[in-house]
């Protein structure tokens, strides 16, 4: 078997026929925070927001999953684990769930399934840390632009007014993603607008100069599967 095989494809041989694919509508709850975690969620199609709800009501989105995707948010290989996390539909999505026991049967007595495990968690690992760091370096405004170069690696679809990010947007949902408030983003994209570096029209972001949002957080220009919003 092909050693670089991704660890979705690998899950996907294995469970694609022993497992009904599910059709959920837009904003459904997968699961809770604190729940006992059942599943592991093998998305086909759509989009998922993962992410926590603060004790004051406020919403944080970490990221945000699409096709060719996997949930997989707890501490695996312990007895009664719990989610750390919410995840929920944005959009109808196609979703395999797997149980937890069976998933986590495989990944041990595979070996090349375990190896693809290690590579995956590296790179969310490193992900994690990106993200971190375009926050602490950059404060909000660069949080901000941070997240508007992963959308446009996650979601751009190229245009001849620039880089459409093909995915509905609230100015509330991208101050989840972003950590801030929504009037504080409101400014930040407003000033963006006057300058001509994005347009926003139809819930969607158009990015019309990439290159200064870049130069503005001193990007490292790393690869799309490190620089992207899942």
């Amino acid at each position: 078997m092909d050693k670089n095989i991704s660890l979705y494809s690998l899950i996907l041989q294995n469970f694609i026929d022993r497992e009904t694919i599910q059709k959920i509508k837009p904003d459904t709850i997968l699961f809770q925070e604190d729940e006992q975690v059942e599943n592991v969620y093998v998305i086909l199609s759509g989009s998922v927001s993962v992410g926590r709800i603060h004790m004051k009501g406020k919403e944080f989105i970490l990221k945000i999953l699409n096709g060719e995707e996997m949930i997989i948010e707890y501490e695996l290989f312990k007895h009664n684990p719990r989610y750390h996390f919410s995840a929920k539909t944005l959009t109808e999505c196609e979703i395999l769930m797997i149980k937890r026991e069976q998933f986590e049967e495989f990944i041990t007595n595979d070996r090349t399934a375990m190896n693809a495990m290690v590579n995956w968690l590296s790179t969310r690992y490193l992900k994690a840390q990106m993200k971190c760091q375009d926050l602490i370096m950059n404060g909000k405004k660069g949080g901000l632009y941070s997240i508007l170069i992963r959308l446009c690696n996650s979601y751009g679809v190229m245009t001849d007014e620039g880089i459409l990010i093909d995915l509905p947007l609230t100015h509330q949902e991208l101050a989840n993603l972003t950590y801030g408030t929504r009037e504080v983003i409101q400014r930040m994209l407003k000033e963006l607008r006057e300058k001509d570096i994005i347009a926003y029209d139809q819930l969607k972001f158009t990015v019309k100069n990439l290159a200064y949002l870049k130069r503005e957080v001193d990007c490292q220009n790393c690869s799309f599967e490190i620089c992207g919003l899942n």
